[in-house]
């Protein structure tokens, strides 16, 4: 391959060059001593030799032949030096090793390995030699293959626009069933044969997968079955056929409608009106039995269930609601009087109940509160001490915002044992009981916050500190 002066200088890199010790008038006469010492150089010719700025001329101009060379410098001495010069192949960055004179450059590059040259096939690609082997088997437009998978031979380029759409390739099925299959089959299989596929159920027309569909079947609840008794039904859908053994069945065999009851008769649906008929007498009785059971059940719940619901810890909180409606009712309906729920002082303990009058009763009659304590006949009176001999103390509390500036008014005594109400109640214990006829008056409910929301909370404790029990 033919290449002019400005290919080889654009890449041209010199490992000698001239040294700088000789005259300057040598220089500027453009004459070159005989003993000349090259020296290393890796891109320009020594000043004595070559002109930049004319070299740069060459290229500029895309100079192509050494004769433009030999009308520059028409001077054989200085040609003779240019030519002598020793540099590195063009393509040293590439991998080659050459370094020789000027004049040997070109032979050398119709040779380098790593000159490129056109591609032998005609692609039009410039191609290193030492690359062209694989271009012409893997990447020229030109170049003749056959399809992997279909074996038809192309052109490269043909090729190119062959791959992705071959119809031989195998694909794996896009539903992820996990076959591979031939792209041309790969719509059919999706439609037909994917074992991913969306398939309706023929039953209750709802879509499953396809791999999932006989599972379905075993559960769907409209697969047409048959009756197990061998009816005159026709078939009937999965789901219908518990009503139907239940209810329209005319060979079913059914327990009598009183089995919970006890009645033992089991027989065909047509024979049940009979048997319900005939003993109807004996059905009677039965529910009877039930009955008075469940209302012993229903008796023993409930005295089970008040057990659990009682106070044992020997202070009551009592709220007291609509407390306003309640004075206005009982100062129209004397003697008027509230209850509180029953309390125990411990597990073993005393049974008290609290009682309050909203408008009074006795010395506080229409001017104040009134609150008592009550002994109820409790389930251990036998194993306590008597008489009751236990502190009390009644506690209206004091609703303030600021719980530190909360005034609470508190009432406590101490039982006086030779008095009838602290002994031993009897079935029908006091009345009354013992308390305080003016424990608060109307007035001082309202200067502070003891009723809010219309709402009362009283307290009344027990010392638990002088309970006696065995």
């Amino acid at each position: 391959m033919v290449r002019s002066i400005t290919q080889w200088t654009k890449t041209l890199s010199f490992p000698a060059r001239i040294a700088p010790n000789k005259s300057k008038d040598s220089a500027k006469n453009g004459q070159v001593s005989p003993n000349i010492t090259p020296t290393p150089s890796n891109s320009s010719l020594s000043c004595h030799t070559v002109k930049n700025n004319e070299i740069n001329y060459m290229m500029n101009n895309n100079c192509s032949s050494l004769t433009e060379v030999n009308q520059i410098y028409s001077d054989p001495e200085s040609e003779k030096a240019i030519m002598s010069s020793v540099v590195y192949c063009i393509h040293h960055k590439e991998g080659c090793k050459w370094s020789d004179e000027l004049r040997k450059l070109k032979a050398h590059l119709n040779t380098c390995k790593h000159d490129a040259i056109p591609c032998t096939s005609k692609c039009g690609a410039q191609i290193p030699r030492v690359l062209m082997e694989d271009h012409l088997k893997y990447t020229c437009a030109q170049r003749r293959t056959r399809c992997e998978f279909c074996n038809k031979e192309f052109s490269g380029h043909a090729l190119d626009n062959h791959t992705g759409t071959c119809g031989s390739e195998p694909l794996y099925c896009e539903n992820k069933c996990g076959v591979k299959i031939h792209r041309r089959h790969l719509s059919q299989h999706k439609i037909s044969d994917c074992s991913k596929r969306l398939v309706p159920c023929r039953y209750c027309i709802k879509e499953f997968v396809a791999d999932t569909l006989p599972t379905h079947h075993l559960k769907c609840g409209r697969v047409p079955v048959q009756c197990p008794n061998r009816c005159d039904a026709n078939i009937l859908a999965r789901e219908d056929l518990e009503t139907h053994l239940k209810e329209d069945c005319s060979v079913s065999v059914l327990n009598c409608t009183f089995k919970e009851a006890g009645c033992r008769f089991k027989g065909p649906r047509l024979s049940m009106e009979q048997h319900l008929e005939e003993y109807c007498q004996q059905h009677l009785q039965l529910m009877c039995g039930v009955v008075s059971k469940q209302q012993h059940q229903i008796a023993s719940l409930k005295s089970a269930l008040s057990r659990l619901s009682l106070n044992y810890s020997g202070t009551l909180i009592w709220k007291i609601s609509d407390f306003s409606m309640k004075i206005a009712e009982a100062k129209t309906k004397e003697g008027m009087e509230l209850v509180s729920p029953p309390f125990y002082t411990s597990q073993y303990g005393y049974k008290l109940q609290a009682s309050l009058f909203p408008n009074g009763n006795g010395a506080g009659e229409d001017t104040h509160i009134s609150v008592y304590i009550k002994i109820l006949p409790g389930e251990y009176d036998a194993l306590l001490r008597w008489p009751f001999a236990h502190s009390v103390s009644f506690t209206l509390f004091d609703q303030s915002t600021c719980p530190e500036k909360a005034c609470n008014i508190l009432e406590s005594f101490i039982p006086d044992p030779t008095w009838k109400n602290f002994q031993r109640p009897s079935k029908e214990p006091d009345s009354l009981g013992f308390g305080f006829p003016k424990f608060v008056s109307h007035e001082m409910l309202k200067k502070r916050s003891f009723m809010k929301d219309d709402v009362l909370f009283i307290r009344v404790k027990v010392d638990p500190s002088k309970i006696v029990a065995v």
